[in-house]
């Protein structure tokens, strides 16, 4: 089954230079120019990956990842004008699985989406196909336990809400308890090559992690930071 791609822009011309690229790639694409548009889309058709603009009419790109959230799990990637940091770590929190700035290379976001719905797929999502990928077994840290046929977080028997990209650095750090992980090598499981501007995002990634396995954020029982490494992740 082709794979439908939701690009939710307000530059015409940005949605024609991202709609010839993915197109070339096989991808269906599903045009929004305004954020209230693309809601309707999101709840009308099937959508495999949205990219989103911050600043549209109607529904602002804030508002639009929030609403999807609440009903959907498909990797959100942000192309944005907006720079700051506050910007990306408000994106992110609310939901999405990568940040990009805008100028941009279409070549880049190709790969950013590639790689997203790769990784998304393979951990458990809808598969093309639309069956899922059956994986047997758990992992099991402390109180933490993931179900790899359905790649559900439970802590206590309760489940966890997890992003994509919350998922996948979960698991890698799961794989192997007490190994650490620079953030490059976490970077590249989430589908990516780690830049500079990158660091804060995996921190925040990080945070929201803990902010929803730990019983005290502040004070991290499971994701422990390695100083000047890394990650690592133990039940005590």
């Amino acid at each position: 089954m082709q794979q439908t791609i939701l690009i939710a822009e307000d530059d015409a011309d940005i949605i024609e230079l991202l709609s010839l690229y993915l197109g070339g790639e096989g991808y269906h694409i599903l045009p929004a120019e305004n954020g209230r548009q693309a809601l309707e889309l999101v709840r009308s058709q099937k959508i495999s990956l949205a990219i989103v603009d911050i600043m549209m009419p109607e529904i602002n790109g804030y508002d639009l990842i929030r609403k999807i959230r609440e009903t959907q799990n498909f990797p959100i990637i942000i192309l944005s004008a907006k720079t700051m940091d506050t910007d990306r770590i408000l994106g992110l929190n609310l939901g999405a699985d990568a940040y990009m700035t805008k100028p941009f290379n279409p070549l880049e976001v190709v790969a950013y989406v590639k790689a997203a719905l790769r990784r998304y797929y393979s951990l458990g999502g809808e598969a093309s196909t639309g069956a899922p990928i059956e994986e047997e077994g758990s992992l099991t840290v402390g109180e933490l336990q993931l179900d790899l046929y359905k790649f559900i977080l439970r802590k206590r028997g309760h489940v966890i809400p997890l992003t994509p990209t919350e998922l996948k650095i979960v698991v890698k750090l799961m794989q192997s308890p007490g190994r650490v992980y620079t953030k490059a090598q976490l970077y590249t499981c989430i589908g990516g090559e780690l830049y500079e501007s990158d660091n804060n995002t995996m921190m925040v990634h990080i945070s929201n992690i803990r902010a929803k396995i730990e019983d005290d954020p502040s004070n991290p029982r499971y994701i422990k930071t390695v100083r000047g490494l890394g990650y690592k992740i133990e039940a005590d």
